[in-house]
């Protein structure tokens, strides 16, 4: 299942450059959504982090899975560092458009959160 994740990974690092990217060509323009303090600019940036970052939180997963030599990835990790990765860039990018929507973050946190124990349990302490 590591390998799935190292493909999301990836994909991930590089719908961040993009959308960063894309972004990026608007933000000179001190109005753009609001300004800069705007909630909405704010949740498009972090939007646009959350990619790279779940991209590479995956990246380290699978790095490390290979590192200890595990004959198989913890599999409850493994997926909920899929559901994070496609659902905080979600939660962001929502969240910038109905602000209520913020209330969804709990999803994406907790997912990351039950990972990250879920690999120091079964992956650093067998």
């Amino acid at each position: 299942m590591a390998t799935v994740n190292l493909y999301v990974a990836w994909i991930a690092i590089l719908a961040g450059l993009m959308a960063g990217a894309t972004i990026g060509t608007f933000f000179h323009a001190e109005g753009w959504l609001g300004g800069y303090p705007s909630w909405r600019r704010r949740m498009l940036r972090l939007t646009h982090v959350s990619l790279v970052g779940t991209g590479l939180l995956n990246l380290a997963f699978v790095v490390s899975v290979d590192y200890l030599n595990m004959n198989q990835a913890p599999r409850v990790a493994s997926a909920l560092f899929i559901v994070g990765a496609a659902t905080m860039p979600a939660v962001c990018f929502l969240s910038a458009w109905r602000r209520a929507l913020r209330h969804l973050f709990f999803i994406p946190v907790v997912s990351l959160i039950v990972a990250t124990a879920d690999f120091i349990y079964r992956g650093l302490m067998p």
